[in-house]
């Protein structure tokens, strides 16, 4: 695994399908920034309080300039019943092999269970803030507001 990226690193490239099949590059974002939030496994309990978390201030953080993508190792099939079952407006990328997972140096709980970490990257590329806690899903969402919030500030 590389090492974990912190805040001031350039992201890698994220070139991943959804749960649509739709293909989803960072370098198409057109100067927005992007919260990329990896979760263990879908319509897991902490899981589903995290997206549902991100869903439901979705609107607030289009409103700071922002896309939010969701990332997990599970397939696309899974996906598309996680985000049907609540209502997700954001795409969830299918990491098979955790090859970017790998690439952000996310790590695992125990060696076991993959971690729960947030990244919010600017419209440069650069990371601006890393959240890792894999018990507190919806305080994701709350760091990934005041983060954009201070990137939107003068």
């Amino acid at each position: 695994m590389a090492q974990a990226l912190s805040s001031g690193d350039r992201a890698p490239l994220i070139a991943l399908t959804d749960q649509n099949g739709s293909e989803r590059c960072s370098d198409q974002l057109q100067g927005k920034s992007l919260v990329l939030f990896f979760y263990p496994k879908d319509d897991t309990p902490g899981c589903t309080m995290e997206a549902c978390a991100f869903r439901d201030s979705y609107a607030d953080l289009q409103a700071l300039g922002a896309e939010v993508w969701g990332v997990s190792g599970d397939d696309a099939t899974s996906h598309q019943r996680f985000a049907q079952r609540h209502n997700l407006p954001f795409p969830l990328l299918v990491d098979r092999g955790n090859q970017l997972r790998k690439a952000f140096g996310v790590p695992s709980v125990l060696g076991l269970l993959p971690g729960r970490v947030t990244y919010v990257i600017d419209p440069d590329g650069v990371i601006r803030h890393v959240f890792n806690n894999l018990l507190d899903g919806p305080a994701h969402r709350r760091e990934a507001l005041d983060c954009l919030k201070r990137i939107q500030a003068p």
